[in-house]
């Protein structure tokens, strides 16, 4: 432990990054990044060739809600789809000649809105803002149209909403990005640093040739060497998912049911079950640059498997098999149901048993490491 404390300091401050610099930057650029919870102010624009006191209405509207602002108004349709094109909007709405004197007649006029789904978040929420705005127009109409006829504020709610959705959003009430993905986001790449430095720890000694010193001062004993080495690896990493924790949980207030010590045995598990996956990868492949690469490649694709973002259960029956092969994968099971939740810690014990797995996956390559610190000779 001393040796590893040593090198750490003083001889390789690429630990120092890794472990500290570099996961803070990530815990301040997704929580600053999605601060406000979800994208506010999207621009979008309007061409309006009725130009009536009703169109300017909806486009009043339409600016006034969160998600978009309407910062063009243009001639003609042509030139709003370019604008579109060349990404200065996300979306326009175009409301034609005659639209408001079809409405008073009851004829049913027709407002037209197009946006684009290059970016699927922006075009789902501009969407979502210019439909309720074409629903609200009509309503507003229709009100008009029933209170004239003399009916009451009862009957007129019943005509124009027959029936009442009653909504609630378990867990994220506010709909809020940052408390989903920055959850999933920030400990997916802590992981991948944990895993890419436990591979590198064991390449560095081969590099070197230094596993024979190393092996010497655990008496030859692999398990005590790595056990020696590792113990302050995963000290370090704790040391940074609880200042996470804390920011997160107690600084900006993010939902949490489960309690500190939910929070504590799966910081626990996802410390254990990265750093034993790295030592796996390097076990199967004794090479500094293969396990790297194994690391690295397993943990990115292991934020898209993890099914935080796009759900497991819509993937393809054999990608729904490999999700269970990635620690992110059960890592995010036990946090929305323990920590997010609230559930009893048995709801998902097959996900606790799976990181333990990972965690005692070092123990089926350890002769393997050790014959590749004394015998193998460092190939780049």
């Amino acid at each position: 432990m001393l040796r590893e404390i040593n090198i750490i300091v003083r001889k390789n401050h690429i630990y120092g990054f890794c472990m500290f610099v570099f996961p803070l930057l990530v815990v301040l650029f997704f929580t600053t990044m999605l601060d406000e919870g979800l994208p506010q102010d999207l621009p979008i624009g309007v061409v309006d060739h009725d130009n009536s006191a009703t169109s300017r209405g909806l486009i009043r509207n339409l600016d006034a809600m969160q998600n978009s602002r309407v910062v063009y108004h243009f001639a003609s349709p042509t030139e709003a789809r370019n604008a579109m094109q060349e990404g200065k909007v996300f979306a326009y709405l175009y409301i034609p000649k005659g639209t408001a004197s079809k409405l008073l007649a009851g004829r049913q006029p027709k407002i037209s809105y197009y946006y684009t789904m290059t970016c699927m978040t922006a075009g789902s929420m501009v969407s979502k803002d210019l439909k309720t705005i074409g629903m609200l127009g009509s309503a507003a109409v229709g009100q008009a149209m029933l209170s004239a006829k003399g009916a009451t504020p009862g009957q007129i709610k019943a005509a124009l909403q027959p029936v009442t959705i009653d909504a609630h959003m378990i867990a994220n009430p506010e709909g809020s990005y940052n408390y989903t993905l920055t959850t999933v986001f920030v400990p997916g790449i802590l992981m991948l640093f944990m895993a890419l430095l436990s591979a590198y720890a064991l390449g560095m000694e081969l590099k070197f040739d230094t596993g024979k010193e190393w092996l010497s001062l655990a008496g030859g004993n692999i398990f005590v060497a790595i056990l020696g080495k590792y113990l302050i690896h995963a000290l370090a990493f704790l040391l940074v998912i609880t200042i996470y924790q804390y920011y997160v949980f107690d600084v900006l207030h993010f939902p949490q049911l489960g309690g500190v010590w939910s929070l504590v045995r799966l910081s626990l598990l996802q410390v254990a079950s990265s750093l034993g996956f790295g030592i796996f990868a390097f076990g199967l492949m004794p090479s500094l640059r293969m396990s790297m690469s194994i690391s690295s490649l397993w943990f990115v694709l292991s934020i898209s498997m993890c099914g935080s973002a796009f759900p497991v259960a819509g993937m393809d029956p054999p990608l729904q098999a490999m999700s269970w092969l990635f620690p992110l994968r059960h890592y995010w099971m036990i946090y929305q149901a323990t920590v997010l939740n609230g559930f009893p810690v048995i709801d998902v014990w097959f996900n606790l048993v799976a990181l333990v797995a990972f965690t005692l996956l070092p123990w089926f390559v350890l002769s393997k490491v050790k014959n590749a610190l004394l015998n193998y000779v460092y190939i780049p």
